[in-house]
């Protein structure tokens, strides 16, 4: 088996990015119609895209159900970058419930948290071990970020269960390019000119060129960071997402995506009520352009993203505003092609297939 596996046959739901907020996931499971062990009436599957931990309140009560989900045949799951960073031992925003590296920093945006105990780690890394970057089936295909078919066939050429040692690999060889093109002298000396945290997001940095090459050359030389971050370029301006300054900028890739089988994704931060002032970046409206926030995308109109930003909660608890009134957790069923949120609204997706409204 390779790190592309198949998807069961049969009706599926397919959950977005979680991100630790377990509340929204039982809520969400209950309205699909699942019990506690992901039994379901009419022998539904689930699907998870990816992103399970980082940002919410428990992140190791999340990564504990679903893989209790999945080892009782319930439900599969695809990894997503979130994941890589924790089986790397990669510390990013959002992830001190796990790293103690993070655990003050993210004391401000993110607090309270669970974190796991010593043996709850230790089930939490060899579980995400075996798990796949992609599934497919003859009708539909699942990835966390982007289905670029060199990239997926690079995977399904790797074995199963070595997703860590293959990502490595890929980031040595950037690692390499990197060396011999200079960057990484060249970005020692942007620092010493820019002094300042790139988290920090009230110090604007000027376009850093050596920071855009490497992030550049690390996204797109690895083919398995393709799959589970998305395909980048070069940003003409710095912005502010994720927790730090970016060089690069997401591309939306689907719209070059033209083969006929559909795609659900996850990772790009869909929001059901577009806010005026994005709260992860500029890329939140820029990538899905004027797509209605139910509507299938790109060049087929079969690619869907099934991130509706619930990762974003922590913005809520910090304003005392209710946790389901802007960020949420949904599900997409398929072949139904419907929309199921955690709040239990259902609403169909709309334009599929319809290349009449393509981008």
């Amino acid at each position: 088996m390779s790190l592309i596996h198949t998807l069961p046959s049969g009706p599926l739901d397919v959950v977005g990015d979680i991100h630790g907020e377990l509340s929204a996931l039982r809520d969400l499971l209950r309205h699909l119609g699942y019990d506690r062990w992901g039994d379901h009436p009419q022998g539904r599957k689930l699907v998870f895209v990816g992103d399970f931990c980082d940002r919410g309140p428990d992140s190791p009560a999340v990564l504990e159900w679903v893989q209790t989900l999945v080892e009782r045949g319930n439900a599969c799951a695809a990894l997503g970058n979130h994941e890589i960073n924790l089986l790397r031992e990669d510390p990013k925003d959002g992830s001190g419930w796990y790293f103690d590296v993070r655990y003050q920093t993210d004391q401000v945006k993110y607090a309270p948290f669970n974190r796991p105990s010593d043996g709850q780690r230790e089930r939490i890394v060899d579980f995400l071990s075996t798990l796949p970057l992609g599934l497919e089936r003859e009708d539909l295909r699942i990835i966390h970020a982007a289905w670029v078919q060199p990239q997926v066939d690079a995977a399904r050429a790797m074995p199963a269960g070595q997703v860590r040692h293959e990502y490595d690999r890929w980031e040595l060889e950037a690692a390499r390019i990197a060396r011999e093109s200079s960057i990484a002298a060249r970005m020692q000396q942007e620092r010493r000119d820019w002094p300042h945290s790139l988290e920090d997001r009230e110090h604007v940095p000027p376009f850093l060129p050596a920071h855009s090459e490497n992030e550049l050359n690390k996204g797109m030389v690895n083919p398995l960071k393709v799959l589970c971050t998305g395909v980048e370029r070069a940003a003409g301006t710095p912005f502010f997402a994720g927790g730090k300054w970016r060089f690069v900028e997401r591309v939306a890739w689907w719209n070059q995506y033209t083969e006929d089988v559909p795609v659900i994704v996850g990772h790009y931060w869909r929001r059901l009520h577009p806010p005026e002032n994005p709260v992860h970046g500029k890329q939140e409206e820029e990538l899905f352009g004027h797509t209605a926030p139910t509507a299938w995308h790109g060049a087929r109109r079969n690619v869907f993203c099934v991130d509706y930003s619930v990762g974003g909660r922590w913005v809520s608890r910090r304003a005392g505003e209710p946790l389901q009134s802007r960020f949420k957790l949904a599900a997409l069923r398929w072949p139904e092609r419907d929309l199921v949120f955690d709040d239990g609204t259902v609403l169909p997706t709309l334009a599929f297939q319809d290349t009449a409204q393509a981008l």
